[in-house]
């Protein structure tokens, strides 16, 4: 027997999804699988499920795929098929499956829900405030009553402070760029950042005073 554990495992950069799968040592699979810097956001255990065998994720997979096979990703590559292990459904159902195989084997001291940690809850929530201004297109100063030559400033250190340039770009240490290329520099991460998310005017964060502007209209 090689003792284990079904994982639940979320990822605010792809937040339609779960992964499932087994680990014999989680601490161990979620190094490998943060290791990638091709991800924005890292995994977090959303809930285990203790087992005796490394096949049982097997067996949950078969079923999920039974009870609706479109939910599993799936895609052809170089000519073959290949089934990944992630599946287009919230944690809640992927937990009530885990649940309910738990209720009925008797098992449920085995199924355990892992509380978020603070910086989890922050990607969450910066993926999801990245992702909503995404969707309402490029950010235009002057349209938010941002005038040119107007200072913003960095929310992680006042003492970094930017001019504006034209309606795109701002201006950091004489060198012309704009607030998404800043603030990845700034915060040395090795993907695209939401810019407006990390700069306030007048002591209000440029995505708060969006959605302040826009909720008037």
């Amino acid at each position: 027997m090689s003792k284990g554990v079904i994982y639940i495992l979320t990822n605010p950069s792809f937040p339609d999804y779960v992964k499932i799968g087994y680990a014999k040592d989680l601490e161990k699979r979620m190094k490998q699988l943060n290791r990638s810097e091709t991800i924005p956001f890292a995994f977090r255990a959303y809930a285990v499920y203790e087992v005796e065998s490394n096949l049982t994720d097997l067996v949950l997979h078969d079923l999920i795929d039974k009870l609706n096979p479109d939910l599993r990703s799936i895609e052809n590559f170089d000519g073959k098929e290949r089934k990944r292990e992630f599946y287009a459904m919230s944690p809640e159902d992927a937990y009530d499956l885990l649940d309910s195989i738990a209720k009925i084997s008797g098992t449920e001291e085995r199924l355990k829900k892992m509380a978020p940690e603070g910086h989890e809850i922050l990607d969450e929530e910066t993926a999801a405030e990245v992702a909503k201004e995404s969707r309402r297109g490029p950010f235009r100063f002057s349209k938010y009553g941002i005038p040119q030559n107007a200072e913003l400033v960095f929310i992680n250190d006042a003492s970094v402070v930017v001019k504006v340039i034209d309606d795109r770009h701002i201006a950091y240490k004489g060198v012309t760029t704009s607030l998404s290329a800043l603030a990845q520099q700034l915060l040395e991460y090795d993907y695209q950042v939401q810019g407006t998310a990390y700069f306030s005017y007048q002591g209000e964060k440029l995505t708060d005073l969006r959605e302040r502007m826009e909720s008037k209209k």
